[in-house]
Parts: structure tokens; C-alpha cells; sequence
């Protein structure tokens, strides 16, 4: 199917609690502009102008300047902030330590050695490099190698603080949750000059940042035992050679301070790694993952012939949801009781879901702020998410890659 910035052509009617979620994201994020937003959601940029105008109570297509106004100041804020966080390294700021403030020393001996070096070429000249390397345990031969060496030093150290520079901004950008593996992808992507992982996660050492880490898994699976089961038709081999034809689904809980819990019900292609459909609700009932399950039908056109794997939680066992399948023209499949192997990709996808939202709290403040958050993770990670298994590509892009060689080979069939 056709796409434009990675939403089918024909998927032009987006549900209204979309649009309100877009708009309400948008407003959230005060330095953000409508390019940047519409790029994480998959949307056309000019859609979500007319979706913020009209939820302004203005004609789609009318010009306003106060909100061109608005985005340029945020606009500027936001290189403002930029210049703050990643500020640009003035040569002089080494002082006497021959080495980049945010860099490692030049030598293994660490600063006490360069300084030794730089007070011999301070004061070569009234006491001569001999008695002052004597005096202070140097090798000449060294000391002439370090000063001989200076310019390719600094010039090192500069490119150094340049990709420190670029390091910063995609682990902005990815609000803080990317490590080493998906930065270094941001980077080649980004052009350049080649870079390595593990140079990558040095300089991250240095500067102070990381990936944000797992946290303890809640339990939301509350099997129904004298639910019909379905067979294992994945046999925990989670990759399929085709999309839209192995799905699992799994529920995760979305803590929130001081009130009742919401749960996110997922439907995830293991080709593509494309979350298809998902819903969100303040219940567990078999609504909430027939609410999903629809919204994949609704992204794919159709699921005719697809497998979908889940565990034996009540709500994937119930007649309700057997009927939504059979009705579909899917397959279900699942796992053992108790074991999390055997729907590991679903379990995988929400562990990564709750770190790089929460990044270490214990919950949300509020269920608005919950609802946005996980809207806003949830729309960029078709988009924007990179996985090590799609060659750290994001799903959508995996997708339109292999499009075209499937349109071959139909073709020459």
C-alpha cells in the first residue's frame, strides 16, 4: 500500500480522539514545532495545522499570525536551549591541561603529565627543557613528541567535542531514553564522519548520559482456567518473513499517583515490528483488546489469514474475543500458562514502553498526563523507534524498504 510519511494513503480518516490526542501533544510541548510533531505521528504537517486550527475554532487553511509568532519564538527557544546544553568549545577553556574540558586526558598519566609537559614549555627558556625534564622525570624525547604532536592533538579534540555536540542533541531528541547501538544509527543516518559504538558510548561515559534502564514488571495476565486455549502456532519463533501475517498482543499497566491504574492493550507485526493497533482504558475488560484488535484491522485494511499470538489472560480466552478473530479471519495462538517466553516480543515491546516513559518514576501525576505521554511514545515509535533486529531502522521505514522488492517479485510472478 502506497504511503505518505509512513500512514497509508487510504487511512485518511483519523478517529477524533486521535486528532484531540495530536493537538493536546502539540500544546504540550511549547518549543515544538507543527513539522516536528506531525513527523513523530506519521502525519502530514499541514493536517495537523488544520486539526490545530479547527480545534482553535478557525477555518483549515486560514493564515494566522500569532501562530507563526508563536512558532518562531518557539523556534528560537528551542536553538536557545540547544546552544545551552551543547555549547560550542572555546580553545581557551583548556587552560593548562592540554585537553578538551569535556574530554579524556591526552596521556594515560592523566592531567599530573600534561601538566609537567606545558610548565617545561613555559619556562624552557629561562631554565632550559634538559634541567626541567630532569628536574621533573620527563624524557626529553617525550616532551618533544608532545609538543611536535599539539596541532593533530587539538584538532582531535575538536572533532571530539563536535560529535559530543551531536551526541547530545539525538539523545535529546529521543527524550533521553537512547543508548549507545541507536545513537551511533542516529548518527550514521545524520552523514558525516564514520563513527563506532563503542566510541559512541566512551564519549557518553565522559559526558555523562546513558539509555534509560528496565524496570520491574507488573503483573497484569490473570488466567481464566476453564477458558477454551487455542494451540502455539508461533512456537516462540517471534519473526515472520511477510508483514500482516504474525501479530502477538499483550496488556501492560500504566501506574498513575494516587489513583486508579490504566492498561494499554497492544497488537504488534513481528515482521516489521509495527504497532498496529493498540487502545488504552481505565479496565481490563475484553473490550480494551478488541479495541486494539480492531484498530490493527483498521491499519491494515484486513487481517485475513493472520496469526495472532497472545498469552491466557481471561480477556484473550474469552468467547468475545474468539468471535472478533473468527470475524476478522484471524488465527489465534497461545503460549504456556505462566510462561512470558512464549509471548516474549510482546513482553519486550512493553518493558521498553514503560522506561522510556516513566524513565524511572514510580507513575504518572495524573491520567491526562499518562494518556499524553503514552500517546505520544506510541505514535513516534512507528515512526521514530529503532530496532537492532530491523538493521536500526524504525517499523515504518523497514516497511517502505522491503515494499518495493515485494512489488517486484509480485510483479514477476
Amino acid at each position: 500500500m502506497v504511503q505518505e510519511n509512513g500512514v497509508p494513503v487510504g487511512m485518511k480518516h483519523y478517529p477524533a480522539e486521535f486528532k484531540a490526542d495530536a493537538v493536546a501533544l502539540y500544546r504540550s510541548r511549547p518549543g515544538a514545532t507543527i513539522k516536528s510533531v506531525a513527523g513523530d505521528l506519521g502525519v502530514n504537517t499541514e493536517t495537523l495545522r488544520n486539526w490545530i486550527r479547527a480545534a482553535d475554532g478557525r477555518r483549515p487553511g486560514a493564515h494566522s499570525a500569532p501562530l507563526a509568532a508563536s512558532q518562531a519564538v518557539g523556534d528560537a527557544v528551542h536553538a536557545e536551549l540547544a546552544a545551552a546544553r551543547c555549547p560550542q568549545e572555546d580553545p581557551r577553556a583548556r587552560g593548562r591541561t592540554g585537553q578538551s574540558p569535556q574530554g579524556g586526558p591526552v596521556f594515560r598519566d592523566g592531567d599530573a603529565l600534561v601538566n609537567r609537559y606545558q610548565f617545561v614549555e613555559d619556562h624552557q627558556r629561562r631554565h632550559g627543557v634538559k634541567r626541567l625534564c630532569d628536574t621533573l622525570g620527563l624524557a626529553r624525547s617525550s616532551f618533544y613528541y608532545w609538543r611536535r604532536t599539539a596541532a593533530a592533538r587539538a584538532a582531535r579534540q575538536a572533532v571530539e567535542a563536535g560529535l559530543a555536540a551531536r551526541i547530545r542533541k539525538a539523545h535529546q531528541e529521543s527524550d533521553g531514553t537512547y543508548g549507545a547501538p541507536r545513537i551511533t544509527a542516529e548518527l550514521r543516518d545524520e552523514g558525516g564522519p564514520a563513527v563506532n559504538h563503542k566510541h559512541v558510548a566512551r564519549i557518553m561515559r565522559t559526558i555523562g548520559l546513558q539509555g534509560v534502564r528496565l524496570r520491574r514488571r507488573h503483573r497484569t495476565t490473570v488466567a481464566d482456567q476453564a477458558a477454551a486455549k487455542a494451540p502455539d502456532l508461533i512456537g516462540r519463533d517471534f519473526t515472520a518473513a511477510e508483514v500482516n501475517r504474525k501479530y502477538v498482543g499483550d496488556i501492560t499497566y500504566l501506574p498513575v499517583s494516587g489513583a486508579k491504574p490504566l492498561y494499554l492493550a497492544t497488537v504488534i507485526d513481528l515482521a516489521s515490528r509495527r504497532l498496529a493497533g493498540w487502545a488504552i482504558a481505565d479496565h481490563m475488560r475484553t473490550e480494551l483488546v478488541i479495541d486494539a484488535l480492531t484498530a490493527a484491522e483498521r491499519t491494515r485494511g484486513t487481517l485475513t489469514g493472520a496469526i495472532m499470538h497472545t498469552d491466557h489472560g481471561s480477556q484473550y480466552t474469552s468467547r468475545a474475543f474468539a468471535e472478533i478473530c473468527r470475524s476478522a479471519g484471524v488465527r489465534q495462538s497461545m503460549g504456556a500458562i505462566g510462561s512470558s517466553a512464549d509471548n516474549a516480543a510482546a513482553e519486550s515491546f512493553n518493558s521498553a514502553f514503560k522506561r522510556e516513559t516513566l524513565k524511572g518514576r514510580k507513575g504518572w501525576s495524573s491520567e491526562g498526563e499518562a494518556r499524553l505521554d503514552a500517546f505520544r511514545w506510541l505514535t513516534r515509535y512507528n515512526t521514530r523507534h529503532r530496532h537492532s533486529r530491523l538493521g536500526q531502522r524504525s517499523p515504518i521505514a523497514y516497511e517502505n524498504a522491503i515494499r518495493p522488492a515485494a512489488t517486484t517479485l509480485a510483479q514477476a510472478a
